[in-house]
């Protein structure tokens, strides 16, 4: 990991897009700096220091699972989000815990190969240009004599690069990727080609694709062709293993002790398999051998009925740092809608710019807004910032119906306070939310 923000920079960043829970954007900035202190060590030390799990406790909607992706994003690390209800104990019908480390380990490829990607770009593109330019020129070869062939090339070249030949529809060979197939029924669709790679013939087929398309794949092949696989791999296992993040969500759900029957039996033989891999266990991936001693393993949930201690003590153990995360108030809300980078109100704002309404909400209609919120949260189920959601597609519902259709000029439309308690009597009159609730 090569980035180099103090906790109080990862803390600043976190904040243009999560307002509030100090707490816990702490907890994961000293994680995260953690990592970077560990890397500068010796190797002798460095396999001594394991990262500090996390667990996370708060409502739905607070920013639980955000400050974990947007974490990730910060530092361009490996992240998955899983469920734990998802999985259940081995000798039972369903998914196998070690499948959450198998799935880091793809996103952790798909990181650094769109990374290589980018690398030779220039290159790929450049190859790809002047393979579509020949295909170019002997559909034009009908119309045009072997005269000044090469500055006939050149303004293809030019008319290429300007988007001119975007949606003219050219016969092509392309690679044919293997199918998704199902190995088990019902199971996941499983692609062969990603497996088992060059041990599979390339074939290729002739398709009808506009030149647009042709070059996107054009430029993937070649791009294919420049990239060391093995390297990227190898790459991909070491980010997965020192910089991957996995977020167990809903681990409450698992919490529950002494059941020997009924639905819950596998509950705390969940936490028994999933213990080994956040204490570090070695996983086969199609990739090669990966180990989970140095991931970074923050776990979440409401914890509204069971509690933390609810989960077997072992467990407990490696998750050594707890946060609470608070329920989001009337100026929670205010801020999540004017001080966040893409806020909700900007987002509508240039969905029905499209359709040439200029939407304005006046700031008087976005504290109608959060009081609403808040209000509906504390009189029904508390579903943190989602409530937004929900209240401001019921106030821009029909804005958004009688909005397009044709050419006109652009409409200012302004949301004040009037607006928005003469839209939303309704909902703040009998709360019947339930056709609106995500």
């Amino acid at each position: 990991m090569d980035i180099q923000l103090s906790p109080k920079q990862i803390v600043n960043e976190l904040n243009k897009h999560i307002i509030g829970q100090e707490e816990a954007k702490k907890a994961v900035a000293i994680a995260l700096r953690n990592r970077y202190r560990r890397a500068q060590l010796s190797p002798e030390l460095r396999e001594e220091i394991t990262p500090k799990n996390i667990i996370m406790k708060g409502p739905t909607g607070v920013g639980k699972t955000e400050i974990a992706r947007r974490l990730a994003k910060l530092v361009k690390a490996p992240f998955i989000k899983v469920e734990a209800t998802k999985y259940t104990e081995v000798g039972y019908v369903g998914k196998d815990v070690e499948g959450m480390v198998r799935d880091l380990v793809e996103c952790a490829f798909r990181l650094v190969k769109d990374e290589k990607m980018a690398e030779v770009s220039v290159k790929a593109t450049d190859v790809a240009e002047k393979k579509m330019v020949k295909i170019l020129a002997e559909v034009k070869k009908a119309d045009r004599g072997d005269t000044a062939h090469e500055v006939f090339e050149s303004n293809l070249l030019e008319s290429l690069r300007k988007g001119t030949f975007d949606r003219l529809v050219i016969e092509t060979e392309v690679r044919d990727e293997p199918k998704n197939m199902e190995l088990i029924p019902g199971g996941a669709a499983i692609n062969l080609g990603s497996i088992f790679g060059e041990m599979l013939p390339q074939k290729k087929k002739k398709r009808k694709i506009t030149v647009k398309e042709a070059m996107k794949t054009f430029i993937a092949e070649e791009s294919d062709k420049l990239i060391d696989d093995d390297a990227v791999k190898e790459e991909a296992l070491r980010r997965a293993e020192n910089d991957g993040i996995i977020f167990i969500d809903e681990i409450d759900k698992i919490a529950g002790k002494g059941n020997t029957s009924g639905a819950d039996v596998s509950r705390e033989g969940v936490q028994r398999d999933i213990l080994p891999i956040v204490e570090g266990s070695t996983v086969m991936t199609k990739y090669g051998a990966v180990k989970t001693d140095y991931m970074l393993f923050i776990a979440a949930g409401a914890f509204h009925v069971a509690k933390v201690e609810d989960l077997i003590p072992e467990l407990q153990g490696r998750f050594p740092v707890s946060v609470e995360l608070s329920s989001l108030t009337k100026e929670d809300f205010v801020n999540i809608l004017t001080n966040t980078e893409h806020s909700l109100t900007q987002q509508y704002a240039v969905l029905l710019a499209v359709d040439n309404i200029d939407l304005r909400f006046t700031p008087d209609a976005i504290e109608a807004i959060a009081e609403i919120s808040e209000e509906i949260n504390l009189t029904s189920e508390d579903i943190g910032a989602r409530r937004l959601h929900t209240v401001m597609e019921y106030l821009l519902e029909d804005i958004s119906f009688n909005a397009g259709g044709g050419d006109y000029p652009v409409i200012p439309v302004e949301i004040n306070r009037a607006y928005v308690e003469e839209h939303l009597s309704k909902i703040t009159k009998d709360r019947d939310l339930k056709k609106y609730v995500l």
